[in-house]
């Protein structure tokens, strides 16, 4: 078996708008295509062996053990293989389980779906899977724990930590969006100027002043200190002098810890004379140069978290120990504790397995102990100085038992240290009584301090702990998303996509737009090139200027990746005709508009599915959704049309000149098509159609048809306004038109605009494009044939694999197939092609350039132009 491709799709995509985050895996089974599972020996037996927890997987059958019948009975290796992925993905603690497994239209090529939970993991368990089930095939040996192990460490290294986690979980619970800014903790959530940033437990709102006083321990203690809080008796030490002349100020014993450390990391605790001492201070230096060194207070660590300045959780923390039963090692112990199933490998469980470090060994080595030494019964060996959950700590929940006037006092602590998500570590016998009769005091406090002891103590309540925080982030009435509207189709993407973020703006909102040219915002252009995927959807949505998206979305994105966005208010699907096909497993017009549609699965609710009420494509689509569909159409008197408008839905139409809005038999004439720059006087056809779409969404969007007006009437095509798209360009003697249509229907649209123009000659410049068929080809060069006197062949800028002969070959035939007598000549750069054309222009010829490098096009005739404008000024 070969695996031809791997990709992660992280948005709505063909497969499922709802499970966003899957791998698509296309993959040959070679030989193995003519062996279902039935017709190898044994290995029904192998698979139930290595995996036994399959037996839940139900499969078609629904019912457990379903799985494995189909073994039985007989199922081709890819779904096999999809089962695989998603087993072992469970038994390295990431449960996940949508699959799907489907042939392509090459016989024994399949493409294997199945769901993930991190991303570079999934990557990992579709290789994985081929090679397990290589080896269940041929009866091999096959180390399975070793690839488990693997993947933990990769989700390890890649995953959100628990406290960050547990924050976009509660997002996603509020239907708040987030984007993972970089490969680290930095999240955003919400869209454009609607987003707040967070970074572990640190958030746009945190106060840098805070966060500096709180990493600050001195000056931490000094400020508490002044502010009548209680606070352990110590200095700050750099050497051994100032050490030990500390300790004789306070007596032992004494805790050592570095000055800018966390987490415990550097901490000696309970140190009693002078050699573990200048050992303690030595340790510490490893982190910071300067060393906090306190008085040891005697009683229970306590965590207290304070967000947004409300008492929220409390915690005892208890370090990592194991209990003697007078038989057992220390070592013995640990292993026996860390079998625990509520342990795991990071923090992948509520508890961390604990691990033997240098901290162990000091530990051990004051009680005169080794890892081989049996305590005695019911003796508690303490095998971590500190209590923090990450060295296999635990924790338990205290929060119900706290005294309010200790309430009082934490709460009083986030104030003076200034910090929005503060951590309050107290020492005491407990929290029950105030500090101040126990004698309990702060130790210090923390600002992005960890959630991990609250969300899953080992006993007690656990607390949702990220729930303030998202209240205090979004507070009730405040919104997290921006307005989306989301633009596909065969032909007119574009120019639907630039016409209606020009009537978004219109309307005083700062807008974001991606479009085949590039990524805009506000009208500047932020980057060039094919930006309609949803590397530039996001984008736009991370900007925080962006006020209103409105995103041009090509199939070649949605294939990939999915969308940028999880959902939009309203989708527009333009058409949807022959191109492209014959690529990526899109061979028919279902194929096609089955990914187009995932735009328009998207869309929200209550939102609005804008779709051509002339396309069979777009009806058959509108009749599966479940949000708003309204149609726009050239023809009021279609059937399809009128069924709508008998049934009261809005519609729009071109009817008499004019471009309407229509409910029932109730009309709002928006615009006459001939006062429409867009559609050159009401000439190009299809651009009046990619005007209603527009129209339509904007006047469902909410906007006022006179603005809606106003805006189709200043929206000029130009170069400026519409790159590419029915660009025309005026000389003395002659007119060039530059146009992007790359397909059959859209040299239809050039067509039928060309019909209505009168010129003395019609020369065209086209090229064939090497990623369509032959028949496109061909239908694209007699569609030219029917429109121009005079065709130059020129070379497409990619080719594709394909020879330049062999698609002017194809183009010769089309041409010839067109029926006219049309003279052509081939000049194969597109700078050439078009310097010639306008050098043998006569008077009243009209130039025709349907070209894919645009840009380059409009320079050259742009040159021309500015050369005979000099010219005619002197």
């Amino acid at each position: 078996m070969k695996i031809l491709k791997v990709q992660a799709l992280r948005g709505p995509n063909i497969w499922s708008v709802q499970r966003k985050k899957l791998i698509q895996m296309r993959l040959d089974l070679e030989e193995m295509e003519q062996f279902p599972t039935n017709k190898i020996d044994g290995f029904k037996e192998r698979i139930e062996a290595m995996f036994p927890t399959m037996f839940e997987h139900r499969c078609s059958e629904g019912v457990p053990g379903g799985f494995f019948s189909r073994v039985e009975r007989g199922t081709w290796m890819g779904h096999v293989i999809e089962h695989i992925a998603l087993e072992i993905q469970t038994l390295a603690g990431m449960e996940t389980g949508f699959g799907r497994t489907r042939e392509t239209k090459t016989p024994g090529i399949y493409n294997v779906v199945f769901s993930y939970t991190e991303e570079n993991v999934g990557l990992f368990a579709a290789e994985s899977a081929v090679h397990i089930a290589e080896a269940l095939i041929a009866g091999t040996e096959y180390d399975l724990e070793a690839d488990i192990q693997k993947m933990r460490e990769i989700r390890e290294r890649v995953r959100l930590g628990p406290s960050t986690g547990s924050i976009v979980e509660e997002a996603v619970a509020r239907d708040i969006p987030w984007i993972r800014l970089g490969t680290n903790s930095l999240v955003q959530l919400g869209y454009g100027v609607n987003q707040m940033r967070f970074q572990a437990t640190i958030t746009c709102k945190t106060s840098n002043i805070a966060v500096d006083i709180a990493c600050n321990k001195e000056e931490t203690k000094r400020m508490l200190d002044l502010a009548s809080i209680p606070v352990a008796s110590g200095s700050i030490c750099v050497d051994e002098e100032g050490l030990d002349a500390t300790i004789k100020k306070i007596g032992y014993p004494i805790v050592l810890k570095p000055l800018d450390g966390n987490h415990g990391k550097g901490a000696s605790i309970n140190v009693k004379n002078w050699e573990d001492a200048k050992a303690g201070l030595r340790y510490a230096q490893t982190y910071s140069r300067r060393v906090i060194v306190e008085k040891f207070i005697t009683g229970f660590d306590f965590r207290v978290l304070v967000i947004d300045n409300k008492l929220v959780a409390a915690a005892k923390r208890v370090p990592a120990h194991v209990v003697g039963d007078g038989k057992s090692t220390i070592q013995s112990l640990i292993d026996e504790t860390n079998k625990d199933p509520r342990r795991g490998y990071g923090h992948e469980n509520v508890l961390t397995q604990i691990d033997v470090d240098r901290d162990t060994l000091d530990l051990l080595e004051k009680l005169d102990y080794t890892v081989e030494s049996i305590p005695k019964n019911g003796e508690i060996v303490y095998l971590k100085s500190t209590a923090n959950l990450s060295t296999g700590g635990t924790s338990v929940d205290v929060t119900d038992m706290m005294h309010p006037e200790n309430i009082f006092l934490a709460e009083r602590i986030s104030r003076v240290i200034g910090l929005d998500i503060c951590g309050v570590d107290i020492m005491a016998e407990n929290l029950t009584q105030p500090l101040k009769e126990n004698g309990g005091c702060i130790l210090e406090v923390n600002a992005a301090p960890g959630f991990r002891m609250h969300l899953a103590p080992s006993e007690g309540l656990p607390r949702n702990v990220a729930s303030p925080v998202i209240d205090m982030l979004y507070p009730p009435g405040k919104a997290s998303r921006i307005p989306i509207i989301a633009v596909t189709g065969t032909n007119g993407k574009t120019t639907t996509t630039r016409l209606l973020a020009h009537i978004v703006k219109n309307n005083g909102y700062k807008v974001g737009f991606t479009t085949s040219d590039g990524i805009y915002i506000q009208n500047h252009m932020m980057e060039k090139g094919d930006t309609t995927g949803p590397i530039s959807a996001e984008y736009i949505l991370k900007d925080p200027t962006v006020e209103f998206a409105v995103l041009e979305t090509a199939r070649g994105g949605i294939l990939r990746s999915g969308l940028g966005f999880s959902r939009c208010d309203i989708g527009v699907i333009t058409n949807i005709q022959e191109d492209h096909l014959g690529l990526s497993d899109i061979h028919t017009l279902d194929d096609l508009a089955r990914v187009k549609s995932t735009v328009v699965k998207s869309i929200k609710k209550d939102g609005w599915a804008i779709l051509n009420g002339d396309d069979e494509q777009c009806i058959k689509i509108g009749e599966n959704l479940s949000c708003n569909v309204a149609y726009f159409s050239m023809d009021e008197e279609s059937p399809f049309i009128k069924k709508q408008s008998k049934e009261g839905k809005i519609v729009a139409v071109y009817e008499n000149g004019f471009i309407t809005v229509k409910k029932g038999e109730w009309k709002i004439r928006v615009e006459k098509a001939t006062h429409v720059p867009l559609t050159l006087g009401g000439k190009a056809k299809f651009m009046i159609a990619n005007a209603l779409a527009a129209t339509l969404a904007s006047y469902l969007w909410g906007f006022k048809t006179e603005d809606i007006s106003l805006s189709l009437q200043t929206f000029i095509p130009s170069v400026a306004q519409t790159p590419g798209r029915m660009n025309i360009f005026e000389f003395k003697r002659f007119k060039v038109l530059i146009d992007f249509a790359h397909n059959p229907a859209g040299y239809l649209g050039v067509e039928d605009f060309l019909s209505s123009v009168e010129a003395n000659k019609k020369i065209g410049i086209i090229a064939g494009v090497g990623d369509r068929r032959d028949e496109d080809i061909k239908e694209c060069a007699k569609i030219a044939g029917r429109m121009f006197d005079h065709i130059i062949i020129r070379s497409e800028k990619h080719l594709r694999g394909r020879t330049e002969e062999e698609i002017n070959d194809l183009i010769l035939d089309g041409i010839s197939a067109s029926g006219r007598s049309v003279t052509y000549e081939i000049i194969s750069k597109e700078v050439d092609a078009i310097k010639h054309a306008i050098n043998i222009a006569e008077e009243g010829t009209y130039i025709t350039a349907l070209s894919d490098v645009v840009t380059n096009a409009i320079e050259i005739v742009q040159q021309y132009l500015d050369k005979e404008n000099e010219a005619g000024s002197i």
